[in-house]
């Protein structure tokens, strides 16, 4: 399937495009790589070179795939971080378009704005992203931070997770990062009808990318229309072992390509995964 994937491009690592991208083409799907920023590396490095993408260019880029007839034959669109609240509309409109000629399109929202306590996107993205993309996503995959900044309360556990997944309003959401009791972290799939938790044990120094990786796998699984506990539990299953690689290797970046062969195959779920409905 054809997806457009709207967010950061690094030299350096496996973050934003350089994680979504790679998953998603080895699961077979062509992905049309527009960037939100141009940056060496991701900022959690010493040193980080680059730039937010021109929101007139992000525009002119995505009108080239339309003169050319592409989104026509577009089956989704995903985008994740944002360098400028001035670039939400560029997004919206791409995703307006591609539903004009494919009404079954589904548009992935990665509300990438912060994490741990704290937002990290520039001045009012957050809240560009809640005011003007929230209401087109099909998906949204937040984390707990993010989960509680868009419904405004706190989540502290899975019930309070789900409440707050409902307050979002939209068709499915995957909240990750959910507090899951002690030495435990969850990943909530809601929908009106149903809800799973997948709980694994919490990691210390997880690389950067995790999230990003996720929403490009669990949108991948609705595509092909699994069911939504095994595209949870798949999803979480393998982006906990990829974790689990880079932790042994004690590397700062998550081993997508060394551990490619992780991405093309049905992973069996281990007894660390634990999956439950809420």
């Amino acid at each position: 399937m054809n997806i457009l994937s709207v967010q950061s491009e690094v030299v350096y690592g496996h973050v934003g495009q350089g994680a979504a991208r790679f998953a998603l083409q080895c699961l077979g799907h062509e992905v049309w790589a527009v960037p939100s920023v141009l940056l060496s590396s991701h900022a959690g490095y010493a040193t980080v070179a680059g730039e937010p993408v021109a929101a007139d260019l992000m525009g002119r880029l995505i009108g080239g795939l339309e003169v050319n007839g592409w989104l026509d034959t577009c089956d989704a669109v995903l985008s994740g971080y944002l360098g400028q609240a001035e670039q939400t509309p560029v997004v919206a409109d791409a995703v307006r378009r591609v539903k004009r000629t494919n009404p079954a399109a589904l548009y992935c929202l990665d509300p990438v704005f912060g994490d741990e306590g704290r937002a990290y996107a520039k001045r009012g993205v957050a809240e560009a992203m809640a005011k003007t993309l929230l209401p087109l996503a099909d998906i949204v995959t937040p984390n707990a931070f993010e989960l509680a900044s868009l419904a405004s309360m706190p989540v502290r556990n899975p019930d309070e997770a789900l409440e707050a997944t409902r307050r979002l309003g939209r068709p499915l959401v995957l909240a990750t990062s959910v507090p899951d009791g002690e030495g435990r972290i969850g990943t909530l799939a809601a929908t009106a009808e149903e809800a799973w938790l997948a709980s694994t044990p919490r990691l210390e120094h997880a690389p950067h990318g995790a999230g990003d990786l996720t929403a490009a796998l669990f949108l991948a699984h609705r595509l092909q229309q699994t069911p939504l506990q095994d595209a949870l539990a798949h999803t979480i299953e393998v982006v906990f072992r990829l974790l689990q690689e880079a932790g042994r290797s004690n590397s700062d970046e998550i081993p997508l390509i060394a551990r490619r062969a992780i991405l093309r195959k049905r992973v069996e779920i281990k007894p660390e995964l634990e999956i439950r409905a809420l």
